[in-house]
């Protein structure tokens, strides 16, 4: 006879009990160990569910799965909370831990738009120093603030997969380029001179400063091995655009054909480029979700360029500011540095539902 393995223990949900675990398992403030031991047992309770399945689909181990199923079963919903370990007692009891971690998530303070450790004590009567251990144990930094931005492209899903593809299993007999702007790089001249870095002290340099013009630069960035084909223009429109795809049509081979990588600007789609392209049957255009730069390589060049060059020249003419971007340029196509695509379109789609369900109770 064929091996059953270990028998399982029979887990049955009531109405109640599930309610819960869902509710748990989709609120974005719960702790995420909780949430995933309540999607767990959501799927060990699902008919025929077997924990090899569980831990696959979950992407935890087997004895994991074995772990909170059996503590569940023992001691319902009890079992999903950590036990208590040995040592000294805490000194402040959970209840007022819970107090403090449930107003820091989900409440702000009358006079100010986050919680400070001072503020927070008085409200708890807690010390500033416990809140700030509580909030280092439960990683907590409401003095911290990030940016964000969901696509809501409706062919989010199919243009990942698009540009991903040609990262990852480009076509033979032709080349793939990131193409972008990086639109109105400023000419500017600090009002005095720089301090150069001595020790114990660095660079330094006045905050005000004086604009002597802009310019824009197109780059091709060359996904195999990291070469940039570039042209620097005074405006920023599908006129220049146009003359810099054929910049790319004399520099690329003519047995090639030609994959551009682009964003959604209005410049890439205006009847002229359409019939420019229409002339070159060799290129062939592939658009990123729009509010996707990330997936777009040649925005990472732009941030060394930016890092490197940009963000601490000081330029007295616009004349000046792009002989620098031609040498940057020219000194990275020296020695060009392709960039190593590394995630599927499967697992950035699945890391994006994961993240939509942490955030399912934000409005979006």
């Amino acid at each position: 006879m064929p091996r059953t393995g270990r028998p399982k223990a029979e887990l049955v949900l009531t109405e109640q009990e599930r309610a819960t675990l869902v509710r748990w398992s989709r609120r974005a403030k719960s702790s995420q160990a909780l949430a995933l031991r309540c999607r767990i047992v959501l799927a060990c309770a699902e008919p025929g569910a077997i924990n090899s399945q569980v831990a696959a689909d979950l992407r935890v181990s087997r004895p994991t799965v074995g772990k909170w199923r059996g503590r569940f079963v023992q001691r319902r919903l009890d079992g999903l909370v950590d036990e208590q370990r040995p040592g000294r007692p805490p000194s402040i009891a959970i209840d007022r831990v819970e107090e403090v971690l449930v107003s820091t998530l989900q409440e702000t303070p009358k006079d100010a738009t986050h919680w400070s450790r001072k503020s927070m004590a008085d409200k708890s009567g807690l010390s500033k120093s416990t809140i700030g251990r509580i909030w280092r144990k439960f990683h907590l930094k409401p003095h911290q603030a990030d940016t964000f931005k969901l696509s809501t492209d409706p062919l989010f899903m199919e243009k990942v997969v698009d540009v991903v593809g040609l990262y990852l299993d480009p076509p033979e007999g032709a080349v793939v380029l990131s193409v972008d702007e990086k639109a109105q790089i400023q000419a500017l001249n600090r009002s005095q001179p720089v301090l150069p870095m001595m020790p114990g002290m660095p660079e330094r340099r006045t905050h005000d400063y004086g604009r002597n013009g802009i310019t824009s630069l197109f780059a091709a960035f060359t996904t195999a091995d990291g070469t940039v084909i570039s042209a620097v223009h005074r405006r920023h429109r599908a006129a220049e655009f146009k003359k810099f795809l054929a910049r790319i049509d004399a520099s690329v081979p003519a047995e090639l054909e030609v994959h551009l990588i682009c964003d959604n600007y209005g410049t890439h789609k205006t009847p002229a480029i359409k019939a420019w392209l229409d002339k070159h049957p060799r290129f062939h255009m592939h658009f990123t979700p729009t509010s996707s730069s990330w997936i777009n390589q040649v925005e990472r060049w732009f941030g060394f360029l930016t890092d490197q060059m940009i963000r601490r020249g000081t330029h007295k003419s616009v004349q000046a500011l792009e002989a620098d971007i031609r040498s940057w340029t020219a000194g990275w196509n020296d020695n060009p540095r392709p960039f190593v695509w590394t995630k599927t379109a499967e697992e950035i789609i699945e890391s994006l539902g994961r993240f939509i369900q942490r955030i399912s109770g934000a409005g979006h």
